[in-house]
């Protein structure tokens, strides 16, 4: 989604978050094809600030996801990784960095089968366990951002825990919203509304 008045406010608030901000900034610089800050450092600054909490506080890693189907070796991947890694390396966040061309190849082995060949980034972006943080922010590097939520942004912003019907994988959605429970209690589970 362009950034529309919604997608505006959310954007406010992401940028908030310092980390966030700097990552958005060098991000286009670096060249990483369908390259987008997605997930926890996103919605997790937002509910801080609902919190009346610091923004970057319990954020465990930033996350950017990128798509490049021409190789698809783990050295190819690695290198990216660690050139990205070089390149924040004065960022002081762990920043995990994934090639969702190559989702499909450990998904499986780590989570369980039934993980689908992505297409793109945002087809990545469409699987998390947790409807609500489905989302992802990107910079072209002057200035402007757009924002992607596939599921909008208002149950994000409501605090509902809701499992994702293109990931439906129940114990992990249920340990998954219990983490987040523990940090922001005020968060609900509707496991039946999806």
């Amino acid at each position: 989604m362009s950034v529309d008045q919604d997608a505006s406010s959310f954007l406010r608030l992401v940028l908030r978050n310092p980390i966030n901000r700097a990552l958005l900034e060098r991000l286009p610089r670096l060249g990483l094809p369908d390259s987008w800050l997605v997930a926890g450092c996103l919605f997790q600054t937002v509910w801080n600030i609902a919190a009346k909490r610091n923004p970057t506080a319990d954020i465990k890693d930033y996350d950017i996801f990128y798509f490049d189907d021409r190789d698809l070796s783990w050295e190819a991947e690695d290198r990216e990784i660690r050139r990205v890694q070089g390149d924040f390396s004065k960022v002081p966040a762990v920043v995990e960095v994934k090639n969702q061309a190559r989702v499909h190849l450990w998904y499986g082995k780590r989570f369980g089968p039934g993980y689908p060949v992505l297409r793109s980034s945002k087809d990545g972006i469409d699987r998390f366990l947790v409807r609500c943080t489905c989302v992802a922010v990107r910079a072209d590097g002057s200035g402007t951002f757009d924002v992607y939520a596939p599921y909008g942004l208002e149950e994000r912003h409501r605090g509902e825990l809701r499992p994702n019907p293109a990931n439906q994988r129940p114990d992990l959605f249920f340990a998954k919203a219990e983490s987040y429970r523990l940090r922001w209690p005020w968060l609900t589970v509707d496991a039946v509304a999806a």
